[in-house]
């Protein structure tokens, strides 16, 4: 799979990625959002696995990209997950690679293009995405996107750092109705 934006290729994972992906997953930064025994390297490369074995399934019902800019490198990964979520329902996540975190606006393409996709393409109802409750750049974003916020059970490994698990929820409709002057 293959999805383009302005800046960006969106494709499915292949083992070239593994160092890239290694290196961000290395940083202290992105390594405090992921909870015990999911922080490791051991961990980072079962999930460049478990990407690839998605991209082989039939019928595929989860689609995680690698993010790679234009120019080369690899700036992190996104993806639609279906095969859990309710019927018309899919989860949304995005990784960026710490040193791209509230730059470029990075995140909002690669967003828009997920989304845009995702009710294009699947015929969902609803896209949903999760996230840790002092992420206030991605709860900036699920705003501006016209989402929905609503706070979860919170695991312990959060509770005990002082956050709280918040889940981001937008509909088919309420992304149609949003302006369509180039922005979100």
């Amino acid at each position: 799979m293959k999805l383009t934006t302005k800046r960006f290729i969106l494709r499915d994972f292949s083992d070239n990625d593994l160092p890239e992906f290694l290196a961000y997953h290395a940083d202290p930064r992105l390594r405090e959002l992921y909870g015990p025994g999911e922080n490791t390297p051991e961990h980072a490369a079962e999930l460049v696995q478990l990407f690839k074995a998605w991209a082989a399934e039939e019928p595929r019902q989860n689609y995680q990209l690698a993010i790679i800019r234009l120019d080369g490198p690899l700036v992190g990964c996104a993806g639609l997950r279906m095969k859990d979520a309710a019927p018309g329902e899919a989860e949304l996540g995005i990784e960026l690679a710490p040193e791209y975190w509230g730059q470029f606006g990075y995140a909002v393409e690669i967003m828009k293009c997920l989304v845009d996709y995702g009710f294009s393409n699947f015929g969902l109802a609803q896209i949903i995405g999760s996230t840790v409750s002092e992420n206030t750049k991605i709860a900036r974003l699920a705003s501006a996107f016209g989402a929905t916020a609503i706070e979860r059970d919170t695991p312990a490994w959060m509770a005990a750092k002082g956050w709280r698990q918040i889940e981001w929820q937008i509909s088919r409709s309420k992304w149609s109705e949003r302006p369509s002057n180039g922005r979100l």
